[in-house]
């Protein structure tokens, strides 16, 4: 096929939300394929170590209704990267399911092939002992406990499942965990598009409109061969070359060279070129092929349980000394749990107001007039993170500090319960390269609907 090939985002992220009404008329002026991931490790390994999906039910629902009825009016397919949000064979099976559920409302036949890509810790602690893992970004090899203490292992595939999801005759395709532009890729690559423009479409499109200004909603890409035009969804929107070239620069260790599963995009000598007032034109990116075939696994494992407080403070005399105060907590609290001593629990406080977003690499780190404080507690079980959590909000409470004025309390606590256990921890126990040569994942085709 050549030519020109549309691409269309409606959205960084499933469940997100679009307006409808933006999503229809770019459908309506032609698109090739709708293409929308649907997770990440953003928001850390929880969804990968507990099951839970980044959005509810009824998010995934109101995104996707439109999507199908667009895939079946206009016989275009959809691709869906990472299901549920870490991407588990359960997720990419709950949301076939919802796929089924709109089918039937719809009164529609869906043809789904679905991209399975977790993997048996067996595999995992196999391809460790034959020294085809590599270190981590700190140096670190994962042990076999790291591998069997995992709740799940998903591998985050590249261009190729889809490609063979792909090959036969598809409506949707819903895939594990993914590294986010391979759908692009996979759907662009076969129709002629150099693999340097569908990897960087991918890059810039899996995030929605976040290229554009101001950011938000969906956007779409048309390739051709060797450049592509980037345009933002909502027509109050608009792309600039400083927007397109600063979101290809986002989420990299270095800006020119994007390593992915499969090679490199050097996007080093890219022009951007700005067309109209919304669109630009991107070309010159490049795509190296490595080779060593890599794949990133992924692991989560429980690392114990957690209960919050939160408060604030708006005394100037504490504030003054709130290291000194929180250290004098902490080491009140421990005297209480000898489970702080040991090292099987834990406790922090995040200082809103001063660096609790950055640590110690905060800049300035100069309270304001009041400060927040989120106590965290981590502990082996849910009642000793509850107990610990407790001690040491009464000690922020009601502990005393040199020129203290007021005796009533430290603490302004805006929520009851005051102690709020927010359920099992998870880290990530594996996030490491793996070779992949001779890893399957199995695609399984169904019909769902009428």
């Amino acid at each position: 096929m050549s030519g020109e090939v549309t691409v269309l985002t409606p959205t960084g992220m499933l469940g997100y939300g679009y307006r409808e009404a933006d999503f229809e008329s770019c459908v309506r002026a032609g698109v090739d394929a709708i293409v929308v991931d649907s997770g990440s490790t953003d928001p850390g390994p929880s969804m990968l170590g507990l099951g839970h999906t980044l959005v509810t039910e009824e998010s995934y629902l109101r995104d996707l209704r439109p999507m199908v009825r667009a895939v079946h009016r206009h016989r275009i397919p959809l691709l869906i990267g990472s299901a549920g949000g870490a991407g588990t064979d359960e997720q990419v099976d709950q949301m076939v399911e919802l796929l089924r559920r709109i089918a039937v409302e719809q009164g529609i036949a869906l043809r789904v092939a679905a991209i399975y890509s977790q993997l048996p810790r067996s595999v995992v602690r196999e391809r460790l002992a034959q020294g085809r893992i590599e270190p981590n970004a700190r140096g670190e090899l994962p042990s076999e406990s790291d591998v069997d203490s995992s709740e799940a292992v998903v591998a985050q595939i590249g261009a190729e499942p889809f490609e063979a999801a792909l090959s036969g005759p598809v409506d949707v395709v819903v895939a594990g965990r993914a590294y986010d532009p391979a759908p692009y890729a996979a759907f662009l690559v076969p129709r002629g598009i150099e693999p340097g423009i569908a990897w960087h479409i991918g890059k810039i499109l899996e995030c929605g409109g976040v290229c554009a200004e101001p950011k938000g909603g969906g956007a779409l890409a048309t390739a051709r061969a060797d450049s592509f035009d980037i345009k933002p969804m909502g027509p109050e929107q608009r792309c600039t070359p400083l927007s397109v070239a600063a979101h290809t620069l986002y989420e990299n260790s270095r800006p020119d060279l994007l390593a992915g599963p499969g090679g490199v995009l050097d996007v080093g000598g890219c022009a951007y070129e700005q067309l109209d007032e919304r669109t630009v034109r991107v070309s010159g990116s490049r795509f190296e092929p490595t080779p060593r075939r890599l794949i990133k696994v992924e692991g989560a494992a429980i690392t114990g349980h957690r209960c919050i407080f939160i408060g604030g403070i708006h005394d100037p005399v504490l504030i003054g000394q709130l290291d000194d105060f929180l250290a004098r907590v902490e080491a009140e609290t421990a005297e209480l749990h000898p489970e702080l001593a040991a090292g099987s629990a834990s406790v922090r406080f995040h200082v809103y107001g001063r660096d609790a977003v950055m640590g110690q690499r905060e800049p300035n780190p100069v309270p304001g007039h009041e400060v927040g404080i989120l106590g965290e507690v981590v502990a082996e079980t849910p009642e000793a993170a509850k107990a610990i959590c407790t001690s040491a909000r009464i000690g922020v409470l009601h502990l005393n500090y040199p020129g203290q004025l007021a005796t009533a309390g430290n603490l302004a606590l805006p929520l009851t319960p005051l102690d709020n256990p927010i359920g099992p921890v998870c880290a990530f126990s594996l996030y490491h390269l793996m070779e992949a040569d001779g890893l399957e994942h199995a695609v399984v085709r169904e019909e769902v609907g009428a």
